[in-house]
């Protein structure tokens, strides 16, 4: 019914596929729902955050910027960390249809958060996963069954470590859909740090601590985590301050090639967002471990330096929370290799990191 329409071009009748019409008709889908209706998300009245569109992929910062920063970063600024489309619907049914160009595997990260999208609703929490088939190789389709709820507001959790170049939703034809109700705090929390910030080893997207801080709070938020390259780069330094945002998150302790190298970077970093924002709330974090070695012992110092003489100097928007206390509710149980946090620790971090935030929010 659907496969040709007649159009007049200049006086010729001409036969073009719908799908050159109306995109809702390119998706090829083998969901078994008769009544799927698929839409692109860039669209109204969807709403993205965390991410943004441009040149054929889905990216957390210019790729010009990314590219003056290293090689790492500019490879790693398309895996959608952080990214989430937002929408509110009543049909009983969602489902995705994703485009992925490049997809991630580790033997120690679950194959959910690396290349997974994952379905959290606002009365209910986490609905369920859209899980990855193991053999993914440039996306996949996959649909949650919700119920017949009424208009709810839902959101889609884009995958950790890997590219999405195109989304879709899928909803029942004759759903209701419209746009969600705007954060409480439209204004983002910008975090800046190792694979750590960028999710390594959530076991799915929402479970990364930003985006658990960022239900807790409704406040959005970016995720500029950059997996072995997060290392206080000036270019770096430069773009984060010329961001517009609520607070500012540090964390690169992990990528520093060296005690010198962070001793070189990690206070300048600071003083120049704090030039381009004198009243920013910054929040600076150590790696998130209990114990330390006496080389990380060293790496703290450096980071409590910089803590103190901001103090010294009369700032009283800095923050200072170190590993242990970030893992202060999972202990040794909360990393998957001593190093990347499992779900439970992230759920740590964010226990800890809510205090400060909630200390934000307050004065303001």
């Amino acid at each position: 019914m659907f496969e040709k329409i007649r159009i007049l071009r200049k006086g010729v009748i001409l036969m073009q596929a719908i799908a050159e019409i109306d995109t809702n008709f390119k998706v090829e889908t083998k969901i078994n729902k008769p009544d799927i209706k698929f839409y692109d998300i860039r669209k109204s009245p969807f709403q993205i955050n965390g991410v943004f569109f441009e040149d054929g992929q889905y990216r957390r910062m210019p790729a010009p910027v990314a590219k003056s920063v290293s090689d790492g970063v500019f490879a790693l600024h398309t895996n959608t960390a952080g990214g989430r489309v937002r929408f509110k619907t009543d049909s009983p049914y969602i489902a995705i249809y994703a485009k992925m160009p490049v997809i991630c595997k580790m033997p120690h990260f679950a194959l959910t958060g690396s290349a997974g999208f994952d379905l959290y609703c606002e009365d209910g929490g986490y609905v369920n996963t859209f899980v990855p088939p193991l053999e993914i190789v440039d996306g996949y389709e996959s649909y949650i069954d919700v119920g017949n709820g009424g208009l709810r507001e839902f959101t889609i959790n884009f995958p950790l470590y890997s590219d999405v170049s195109q989304l879709y939703v899928g909803l029942s034809e004759t759903a209701t859909v419209c746009a969600p109700t705007p954060y409480m705090f439209e204004k983002p929390v910008v975090y800046y740090g190792s694979s750590i910030t960028q999710g390594g080893c959530a076991s799915r997207p929402g479970s990364a601590y930003e985006s658990i801080l960022t239900r807790r709070f409704s406040w959005d938020h970016i995720n500029l985590g950059f997996s072995g390259n997060a290392k206080g780069e000036t270019e770096i330094a430069e773009y984060i301050s010329g961001l517009d945002m609520a607070a500012f998150v540090y964390d690169y302790d992990h990528n520093a090639p060296s005690v010198e190298h962070l001793q070189l970077t990690h206070e300048p970093m600071f003083k120049r967002i704090r030039r381009a924002h004198p009243d920013l709330p910054i929040i600076m974090m150590s790696r998130p471990k209990p114990k330390l070695n006496a080389e990380e012992e060293r790496r703290l110092q450096i980071i409590r330096t910089t803590y103190r003489n901001a103090l010294e100097n009369g700032d009283r928007n800095v923050y200072l929370i170190e590993g242990a206390a970030l893992m202060e509710m999972a202990g040794n149980e909360g990393t998957v290799d001593t190093c990347h946090p499992t779900d439970l620790g992230f759920a740590s971090m964010a226990s800890k990191l809510a205090e400060i935030l909630k200390q934000i929010l307050s004065a303001e």
